[in-house]
């Protein structure tokens, strides 16, 4: 992948951008960055406080783009690249004003979306080089589209992001449906769509086979009835058939679940619990200027 496929669409960002400005601003604008001389201008270090993984670089360039185009951004970094304590992701540099204004809202994006980068990442590592790991539609309302990129960033890779792309059949849908009629509609209903079911048990797996699923998902499974379950799938379902875990994965079993052979190891607690990553703006003056001081905006700013 190259540092762009980590981007989520432009116009997710800059419609979420617009909302994060427009909450945090206020109707009279900022009130406390109006006490700056306007002639002010200073340059802004972005510095990672933490080991991780950084994301939201788009976001934050469009946080700046918003309040004022000459603001200018820097990233010597790319999203997708390791963070160390004391590394220098990038600069921000024009008008104070513009600056403290938007500093907040920037930091928001980064340091939310680089945490998810970052947890997305220990879970890849600590997996293995052969299952993938996929995200899940339990995300942050919406910022959706933004946490899949950081996902993306992080090593892992994108579940379903909306009800229309592919047919996952639930064990509630099963409530009033059985599977092998809940995938021959599928079929009917839009072929060449990927359908996939969610078992709880060997004989489902094999059901889900036979009526001609796509793709299985083994549902709060130990790793030793989902190694019998890939043996099952392997020796009669056609090649290319996925199959998915999910539910209690955690850092400490998701190896025990590579290992056992699944293709797929989704987990929400990449989007719905990572946290934030620490990630600060340093001001310091531009040559020219006031000495306006050495400030950490990033531990003062509230």
């Amino acid at each position: 992948m190259s540092a762009n496929d980590f981007d989520p669409p432009i116009h997710v960002v800059r419609a979420l951008v617009a909302s994060a400005l427009a909450e945090d601003i206020g109707p009279l604008g900022d009130l406390t960055a109006a006490l700056v001389p306007v002639d002010a201008a200073a340059s802004v270090d972005v510095m990672a406080r933490a080991d991780g993984v950084l994301a939201g670089t788009a976001c934050a360039d469009e946080v700046f783009t918003q309040v004022d185009p000459a603001v200018h951004v820097q990233w010597l970094l790319d999203d997708g690249d390791v963070l160390s304590p004391g590394t220098k992701v990038g600069e921000v540099s024009g008008p104070l004003r513009s600056v403290l204004t938007g500093e907040r809202s920037a930091l928001n994006f980064l340091c939310h979306l680089s945490g998810v980068a970052s947890l997305t990442r220990r879970f890849v590592d600590a997996a293995g080089p052969v299952a993938r790991i996929w995200d899940t539609r339990k995300t942050l309302p919406g910022l959706r589209a933004v946490e899949k990129a950081a996902v993306r960033a992080g090593g892992g890779v994108n579940h379903r992001g909306t009800l229309s792309e592919f047919v996952l059949v639930k064990d509630n849908h099963l409530a009033g449906l059985g599977i092998t009629e809940a995938v021959r509609r599928a079929h009917a209903r839009w072929p060449g769509r990927t359908v996939e079911v969610e078992c709880d048990r060997a004989e489902q797996v094999q059901e889900a086979i036979t009526a001609g699923a796509t793709m299985v998902l083994l549902d709060n499974m130990t790793p030793d009835a989902v190694r019998a379950c890939v043996s099952l799938a392997r020796s009669t379902a056609p090649a290319g058939f996925l199959v998915e875990v999910s539910g209690g994965v955690t850092l400490d079993t998701v190896r025990a679940y590579a290992d056992a052979g699944a293709d797929l190891i989704s987990t929400s607690v990449i989007t719905q619990s990572a946290p934030a990553l620490d990630l600060a703006f340093d001001l310091r003056p531009d040559l020219g200027q006031p000495d306006l001081g050495q400030t950490d905006l990033g531990q003062k700013e509230r």
